[in-house]
C-alpha cells in the first residue's frame, strides 16, 4: 500500500517547502524506497502558464509538455526522474472537472457541493499516481500556507484520506524566525501556523522549523509542547549554502527512520555515501568561472526575483560542479544596456554569457547587443530559446546584411521576419487561446555529424524540453548558412531549427529549447557543461 506525505507550510512562503519535500523524497529514495512528488496550487489558474514569472517564479515544464509551478523542478532534479503534469493539482482543474461532471449530469439528482463533491475530486487526483504505477511513497507538497483561505479544501481533502484508512504522514513547514534587536529565535509564529492547522482537524507528525541558524533544544521543546508534537520530531531546517545537502541535513536528524518508523516500515539499502560524496567534493572547490545571466525578469516593485530563471541558475552550478569549478554568477538585466549602451563593455569580464528565454517587448535591444558583444568579443555564450532567436537576429542584421530583420513578435512590421509563428499558432493566438497551446514537452532533434553539438551530446538523436510559440523561419534558413550560421540540429522532417552555433567561434551555441530542464546535480546538461568547459579555458 502507497504511503503520503502532506507537505504544508506555515507564517510566509517561500520557507523552502519544494526543498524540503524533495529532500525528503531524496531521503527515502537513498534508502531503497520508491518515490514520487505532487504539487498542489491552489491558485484559479488552470496552470502557471499564465502567471507571471516576476511574481510566482519561474514556469516548469515537464516532458509531457505541463506548464508547473517551479516546485516540480526541484523533486525532479533531486530524485532524477520526469513527473507527469497530471503531478500538479490546481483550482482551476478541480472546478473545472467539477463543473464539466455536473454540466454532463453526474450528480443529478444532487446539490453539488464544495464537501463531498470538490474534495471528493481532490482526493481522486491525488490517489492517481499510486494506481498508475508501483510507488511506496507519494509526497505532496500542498502551496501556500495555513491559513489561506483558498488551502482550505485541500487540506480537508488531506484530513479525509488519513480517515478513510490511507497511510498517511503530516510534514509542517514553518518559520521560526531570529529577531535581531532581541537576537533570540521566536517560536510563536510556529504555534499559531500549527493551532490553524490544527482547527482544520490536522495534527502534524513532523514540523520542519526554517530558520537562519539550527535550532536549538530550549526552541525544539517549547514547539514540542506548543504544537503537541514529540521533541525528536522537531527538525531543523537551517539556512545552508548548498540546497542539495539538505538530505544529509534531515538524515543527521533521524528524519527518514522516524518517517519509516511512524509506518512500521524500515530501510531497504543505504545508497547515502554516493550522495555524501558528491557534497564533499562541491565543498571542496575554490576556483570560480564567472558566468553572467543576461535577462530580463528581475523586477518586482522594489526588489529583485531571480526565481524566474532558477532551473537556469541550477544548471550552471551542475555544470560547474562537474568540472571543478564555483560558479560566480552575475546578474545583469538587459534593459540597462538600452538605457546605457556604453555599460556593454563590463561584458568582457564574464568568462561566459547566457541569454535565457522570455516572452515580450522589453529588454529585447539589450540582449541583441549583448550576443553581438559576446560574439565579436569570442566570449562562450548560450542562447536558450529566446536566446537562439535573438542570436539568429543579431546575424540576421550585422552579418547577413538583413537591416530591420526581427522577429514577428517583437515587430510586426519588420521587413525580414527571420523569426516568425510556428504555423498552427496563427490560430490559437486569433481565438485568444494562450494556455497551453506553445509548443510545449519534450521533441526529438536530429544532430549534424561533426558539429560541436553533436559533439556535446555524444548521439544522433536528442529530446529536449520546449515553450515557445515561435521558430526561425525556414526562408532565411539558407541565407543564413551561407553566412557562416551551421544549423546543427533540427526536427526529424527538418522544417524547424532546433540549434545553432557558430564554428570559428570559442563556444557560441544556442537552443530553441530548454535544456535546463533535464539538468540533474551529477548529470550536467550537455550544452551547460560545453559552456563551463569553454569559460575555463577563456
Amino acid at each position: 500500500m502507497v504511503n503520503y506525505i502532506i507537505v504544508t507550510g506555515g507564517v510566509i512562503s517561500g520557507l523552502g517547502k519544494g526543498i524540503t519535500t524533495a529532500s525528503i523524497g531524496k531521503l527515502l529514495q537513498l534508502h531503497g524506497y520508491r518515490v514520487t512528488a505532487m504539487k498542489i496550487d491552489p491558485y484559479i489558474n488552470y496552470d502557471a502558464g499564465t502567471l507571471r514569472p516576476t511574481e510566482h517564479g519561474e514556469v516548469w515544464v515537464t516532458e509531457d509538455g505541463g506548464e508547473i509551478d517551479q516546485d516540480l523542478g526541484h523533486y525532479e532534479r533531486f530524485l532524477d526522474i520526469n513527473i507527469p503534469k497530471y503531478h500538479n493539482i490546481t483550482t482551476g482543474q478541480v472546478y473545472s472537472a467539477v463543473i464539466e461532471k455536473e454540466r454532463k449530469g453526474k450528480y443529478l439528482g444532487k446539490t453539488v457541493q464544495p464537501i463531498p463533491h470538490v474534495t471528493d475530486e481532490i482526493k481522486k487526483r491525488i490517489r492517481r499516481p499510486a494506481e498508475e504505477s508501483k510507488l511506496d511513497f507519494i509526497i505532496i507538497e500542498i502551496g501556500g500556507t495555513v491559513g489561506d483561505y483558498e488551502n482550505v479544501l485541500f487540506l480537508e481533502a488531506v484530513r479525509q484520506m488519513k480517515l478513510e484508512g490511507d497511510n498517511m504522514l503530516y510534514v509542517h513547514v514553518t518559520y521560526v524566525p531570529t529577531i535581531e534587536t532581541l537576537g533570540e529565535q521566536k517560536t510563536k509564529p510556529t504555534q499559531h501556523s500549527v493551532k490553524a492547522l490544527r482547527e482544520i482537524g490536522i495534527q502534524p507528525d513532523f514540523i520542519i522549523a526554517r530558520s537562519e541558524k539550527p535550532v536549538d533544544d530550549v526552541r525544539r521543546s517549547k514547539i514540542a509542547l506548543f504544537c503537541n508534537v514529540k521533541e525528536e520530531d522537531v527538525i531543523s531546517n537551517p539556512d545552508i549554502d548548498n540546497i542539495y545537502e539538505l538530505p544529509l541535513v534531515f538524515e543527521k536528524q533521524n528524519l527518514c527512520e522516524k518517517i519509516l518508523n511512524k509506518l512500521n516500515l524500515r530501510k531497504k539499502k543505504n545508497n547515502l555515501p554516493e550522495w555524501e560524496k558528491f557534497i564533499k567534493e562541491v565543498k571542496k572547490i575554490k576556483k570560480k568561472v564567472k558566468i553572467g545571466i543576461v535577462g530580463k525578469y528581475f523586477d518586482i516593485g522594489a526588489f529583485k526575483l531571480f526565481d524566474s530563471y532558477i532551473s537556469v541558475i541550477e544548471a550552471v552550478k551542475h555544470a560547474a560542479w562537474h568540472n571543478k569549478v564555483k560558479p560566480d554568477i552575475k546578474w545583469i538585466d538587459s534593459k540597462t544596456f538600452e538605457k546605457h549602451p556604453e555599460k556593454i563593455s563590463m561584458l568582457k569580464e564574464l568568462d561566459g554569457i547566457i541569454v535565457p528565454g522570455g516572452f515580450g517587448l522589453s529588454g529585447i535591444e539589450g540582449k541583441i547587443a549583448t550576443i553581438k558583444y559576446a560574439r565579436e568579443n569570442n566570449i562562450p555564450y548560450l542562447g536558450l530559446c529566446l536566446g537562439m532567436q535573438l542570436a539568429v537576429v543579431e546575424y540576421a542584421r550585422n552579418v547577413c546584411g538583413l537591416e530591420g530583420a526581427n522577429s514577428a513578435e517583437i515587430d510586426k512590421n519588420t521587413p525580414y521576419p527571420v523569426i516568425d509563428f510556428i504555423p498552427e499558432q496563427i490560430k490559437f493566438i486569433r481565438e485568444s487561446r494562450y494556455g497551453a497551446t506553445m509548443r510545449l514537452g519534450a521533441y526529438p532533434a536530429v544532430l549534424k555529424e561533426g558539429t560541436l553539438v553533436r559533439k556535446l551530446y555524444g548521439k544522433k538523436t536528442v529530446y529536449e524540453r520546449h515553450r515557445h510559440r515561435y521558430e526561425v523561419n525556414p526562408k532565411y534558413v539558407d541565407l543564413l548558412e551561407k553566412n557562416g550560421i551551421v544549423f546543427s540540429g533540427k526536427s526529424p522532417d527538418k522544417v524547424l531549427m532546433e540549434f545553432m552555433e557558430l564554428p570559428n567561434h570559442r563556444f557560441f551555441v544556442a537552443t530553441q529549447a530548454h535544456p535546463e530542464f533535464k539538468s540533474r546535480p551529477m548529470k550536467p546538461s550537455p550544452p551547460f557543461d560545453g559552456l563551463i568547459k569553454a569559460s575555463i579555458k577563456k
